[in-house]
């Protein structure tokens, strides 16, 4: 069975504005993927479709997710809102793919069906501010250095481009929209038109129009797409209008003079706008002269010209040339050993250097610090991290080993299954972050039994736990599944239950979730531990 992946970008929501082919794809499709706020937006165009919904910034997850149900046969539909192409959903799936080997003779087929992106609808609910060259920068430092991004706005705002601001804001994420004000205030006025859309086309769309001194007045969040008009943005009657051309870019005698509206409409008005074959006419005063035909001449040169030939003087603008080099931001966790959990001067010192002024060193619960450095050359740093002795493992959603420290590796006999286990499994892909506790004793007292898979040595053989629930108010340990495994079969038994919550698991749902759903998992049957006492939920942030 032939499976294919649908890439659907369904507009602002408003089942007026989805695609007729983007219905098609949803109705066709066996199984739908997305973000849970979108699948809700569409939940009214599905019938029985399996449908795998997860949170903000799981966008990589998803689309393995649906790399491997369409290899598996099935026919998937990944969801984006606006269009799939933009910030949405279709370069992840490709990548993915390109990881993979697919080719497009040989693979699972894949289709792109477009969408209504924010910019346009919004634009739409303004008037029409997106009249001239415009482009998009998303204020969200997720994927991309926020270093870079600053660099694009002000590349930008210097171009004197209208400007589409995605994902301006969230709860956590505040500071950036007020830097976007501050550096497009370097170049633009106070005045300049500014308008605010939130969930355009959705039952609590708002529309605000305002200026770029007073916008961060207003109400911004991740729902909201701030469009900030060029200099020749105007308003009438609550609408934003941007020029379809550059009013002053005629003066005579030094002195502005914006041509009137049927005056803009004609050729003579716009000669940047006609072809390189064509001379650009000069007005009345100069009519002798003529741009002369110059191979290769650009538009803003014809432009240039013929406002010389109007004023009598030569015009020449520069611009400084805004060139980033992108930085990728390496990620990884280190630590002194599986066994160890004492780090060196030197091990300290070697990461320090490496995070640098730039970088950043975070100590996690999990026996590890936690690495963010900017690099374009990764290999190095673990290099010279591996050099000096220190263990490498990745972060995400990866299988973690925290093994005790053995009192000081006094208690040794169950290290070689705990180095075994780290060997085979540390480190390999899951649906969601997992990790095992290995302790050398039945004290446990590295608590490995409130972890995802607990294993304890105790009286030359292993007892085994499953699916504590490791975050909460509710949190508990794992359920005692068995006691008294023998050493020779530890290793084997925990792979078996790794690979079958791999193979099973949906992306995003934790080993306890994934337990009490299944019910069974290596031959182990789910029981209910939970504590029989009320608590009342505690949302994140309270």
């Amino acid at each position: 069975m032939s499976g294919k992946l649908l890439i659907v970008g369904f507009g602002p929501g408003n089942f007026e504005h989805i695609t007729e082919r983007a219905k098609e794809a949803l109705q066709e499709s066996d199984m739908i993927i997305g973000y849970k706020t979108y699948v809700e937006l569409i939940q009214g165009l599905l019938s029985n479709q399996q449908v795998i919904s997860t949170g903000m910034t799981e966008e990589v997850t998803r689309a393995q997710e649906a790399v491997k149900q369409a290899e598996q046969g099935k026919k998937v539909a990944v969801i984006s809102s606006g269009d799939a192409g933009v910030y949405g959903m279709a370069g992840l799936v490709y990548e993915v793919l390109v990881e993979k080997g697919w080719s497009r003779k040989d693979g699972v087929e894949i289709e792109i069906i477009p969408g209504i992106s924010a910019i346009n609808s919004c634009a739409s609910l303004l008037g029409a501010p997106v009249m001239h060259d415009a482009c998009t920068i998303s204020l969200s430092d997720h994927l991309t250095p926020w270093t870079l991004i600053e660099k694009r706005i002000e590349a930008a705002a210097s171009a004197d481009f209208v400007i589409a601001l995605y994902n301006p804001k969230s709860g956590r994420r505040t500071r950036q929209i007020a830097e976007a004000q501050r550096i497009l205030l370097q170049y633009r006025s106070p005045d300049t038109p500014v308008g605010l859309v939130k969930s355009a086309y959705r039952d609590r769309q708002n529309i605000v129009i305002t200026n770029l001194k007073e916008m961060l007045e207003h109400e911004i969040g991740m729902l909201t797409t701030v469009i900030i008009g060029n200099s020749s943005t105007f308003l009438y009657d609550d609408l934003m209008i941007t020029p379809r051309g550059y009013q002053r870019k005629y003066t005579l005698n030094e002195t502005k003079q914006p041509l009137k509206p049927h005056q803009r409409l004609k050729k003579e008005a716009e000669p940047w706008a006609l072809s390189q074959e064509e001379a650009a006419p000069a007005v009345e005063e100069r009519e002798e002269e003529k741009v002369k035909e110059v191979e290769g001449i650009s538009s803003r040169e014809i432009a240039e010209k013929a406002l010389s030939l109007v004023t009598g003087k030569e015009e020449q603008t520069t611009f400084e040339k805004v060139t980033a080099k992108m930085e990728s931001i390496f990620e990884l966790a280190v630590s002194p050993g599986l066994v160890s959990k004492k780090f060196t001067p030197v091990q300290l010192t070697t990461i320090a250097e490496i995070a640098g002024e730039k970088g950043s060193i975070e100590y996690t619960p999990d026996h590890q610090i936690r690495l963010e450095v900017p690099t374009a050359e990764p290999e190095k740093v673990t290099k010279r991290l591996s050099e000096v002795g220190l263990l490498l493992a990745p972060v995400g959603d990866v299988l973690t080993m925290k093994a005790c420290d053995f009192c000081d590796g006094e208690k040794k006999d169950s290290i070689p299954y705990a180095e075994e286990l780290q060997g085979r499994l540390g480190g390999v892909n899951m649906p969601k972050v997992t990790k095992i506790g290995f302790n050398g004793c039945g004290m446990a007292c590295y608590r490995a039994v409130q972890d995802d898979i607990g294993i304890v040595y105790r009286k030359g053989k292993f007892d085994l736990f499953l699916g504590a629930k490791t975050v909460g108010r509710s949190a508990h340990s794992g359920q005692p599944v068995a006691e008294g495994i023998p050493p020779e079969k530890i290793v084997d038994v925990v792979e078996g239950i790794v690979d079958e919550y791999r193979e099973k698991g949906h992306p995003n749902e934790s080993f306890f979730k994934f337990f009490k759903r299944v019910k069974e998992v290596g031959g182990f049957v789910y029981q209910d531990v939970t504590p029989k006492i009320k608590i009342e939920p505690a949302p994140c942030g309270d």
